[in-house]
């Protein structure tokens, strides 16, 4: 076994003496084992003990100040790109340490299958489909976005005594009339739009897409570098409060230009200074080589913002999340889910999750509880202290409970919706219909590939799930007509 590859533990427990709660965290961590093709090690093969990892418990009794919150997401990153995931091919140490130093999630969803409508139910803690802007999947003009009145993380946490910035990718509209300067982050430097050419920052339509506040900022270094000197500075500060950072890379996605392509960035900007979007959308380029250098260097950014969180003696009381805001596109490893961006299959919303809280979360443990982006905007509003507005409830449900008290969340069900597709997931079952129209039912414990649709099988579940899922839709805005 290769030093990148997950190890997990092997201690036997009686299933019967489980709560359901840890019973779904050994079910998590078993089929994070099966994925990636490896069996348990035995004790004479394994690693030093405490490098293993354990099913997640609440380390009760610790105590800290309320968090800062570094939220990291990376771009069209898929479920196992990760080493710590199962990739064969991708190293990626700094993010696989920041897992083994707190808990590694295995079944961690997204908000939605592409890009705007994933940050919508971070930003807001509800589906997309409740907003306006949130029916873009995603946004590619200028018509819609999320609107200044809704509360967000940023601004409910601003209200309860923190600071707030977002350094990278917005894609939740444009100027003038959406900022993240106007939704609760006092302090923006980035990209507003979906995708950027890394070198020249000219987005999809030809426009130079790199801004301080609101005003533009010139810089054609490479942006995965520019985000990680801002967000190293951004943590080194002298922060009289605590803070919340999103911090947001464009990596891996689309153009595939890792550092040093000048040549192809040069004619990529030819293109889209031609007129044409194909250039940025890079069809005709790319490889799983360079795709592996750009999630590589991803991990790199990371760790470079890790390093400066050290430097500034904030590490003990920070919460550092990473995550990616869909599942992966045309070069990503995504063994053995189906489907990828776009798609409500798992490979299209089942994302890499990670956290660590050293005052409060011991390290080297797995979760094999099902969790989704409003989810975390819950639970980071409660560990701040910041109370969600009633006017606009949550759809997410807060996991301090589970992390800080061994609590044992209720029961609920995940939804996804996009335009011709559904999901829904229910303990192990998952109900999905895809472009076909035809109702499937898988047990991901058994299938996380999605193939034995057991809709014959189980009628009266399938029924249960798609009348479940119907009422949650019955409450969203509906998909403008012709859109």
């Amino acid at each position: 076994m290769t030093s990148h590859e997950p190890v997990y533990s092997n201690n036997s427990t009686d299933k019967a003496s489980l709560t359901r709660r840890a019973f779904g965290t050994v079910v998590g961590a078993t089929a994070a084992t099966a994925a990636v093709g490896l069996s348990a090690a035995p004790a004479s093969a394994a690693p030093a003990e405490d490098a293993r990892e354990r099913p997640f418990r609440a380390a009760r009794g610790k105590h800290s100040r309320r968090p800062n919150i570094l939220f990291i997401l990376g771009d069209d990153l898929g479920w196992a790109d990760l080493s710590s995931y199962g990739s064969p091919h991708i190293h990626t140490p700094n993010l696989d340490r920041l897992g083994r130093e707190g808990v590694r999630f295995t079944d961690a969803y997204s908000g939605s299958a592409t890009c705007s409508p994933t940050r919508f139910s971070l930003y807001t803690g509800r589906y997309p489909g409740r907003t306006k802007g949130g029916l873009a999947e995603p946004i590619a003009d200028r018509s819609v976005g999320l609107e200044p009145t809704h509360p967000t993380l940023a601004s409910l946490l601003r209200s309860a005594g923190y600071a707030t910035a977002l350094i990278g990718k917005w894609h939740c509209g444009h100027l003038p009339d959406y900022s993240p300067t106007k939704s609760g982050w006092d302090e923006f430097f980035g990209n507003f739009g979906g995708a950027l050419e890394y070198y020249s920052k000219l987005g999809l339509g030809g426009e130079y897409d790199l801004y301080e506040g609101d005003a533009t900022y010139k810089d054609l270094r490479y942006y995965t570098r520019i985000l990680t000197e801002r967000a190293s500075e951004y943590v080194e500060r002298d922060h009289d409060k605590p803070w919340l950072l999103n911090l947001n890379f464009t990596t891996p996605h689309w153009p595939w230009i890792a550092e040093g392509d000048t040549a192809e960035s040069a004619e990529i900007v030819r293109r889209i200074k031609a007129g044409g979007l194909a250039g940025l959308f890079h069809a005709d380029g790319g490889s799983v080589e360079k795709y592996k250098q750009m999630v590589e260097d991803l991990d790199r950014s990371v760790g470079e913002v890790l390093k400066a969180l050290k430097r500034s003696g904030q590490e003990e009381d920070t919460l550092v999340f990473f995550a990616s805001d869909n599942g992966g596109e045309r070069f990503s490893y995504q063994w053995p889910l189906s489907g990828n961006k776009s798609s409500l299959q798992e490979g299209g919303i089942r994302v890499p999750a990670v956290l660590r809280w050293p005052a409060r979360i011991a390290p080297r443990q797995v979760s094999g509880l099902p969790v989704f982006s409003p989810d975390w905007t819950a639970t980071l509003l409660e560990l701040g202290g910041a109370r969600p507005d009633r006017a606009y409830p949550l759809d997410g449900i807060s996991l301090a409970g589970y992390l800080l008290r061994d609590e044992e969340p209720a029961e609920r069900d995940l939804f996804w919706r996009v335009r011709g597709e559904r999901a829904l997931r229910r303990g192990d079952w998952k109900y999905y219909r895809g472009r076909s129209g035809v109702d499937q039912l898988f047990q991901l414990a058994h299938d996380q590939r999605e193939q034995a649709n057991r809709a014959e099988a189980e009628p009266e579940l399938l029924a249960e799930l798609r009348a479940s899922w119907e009422r949650t839709n019955a409450g969203l805005l509906p998909y403008p007509t012709g859109a």
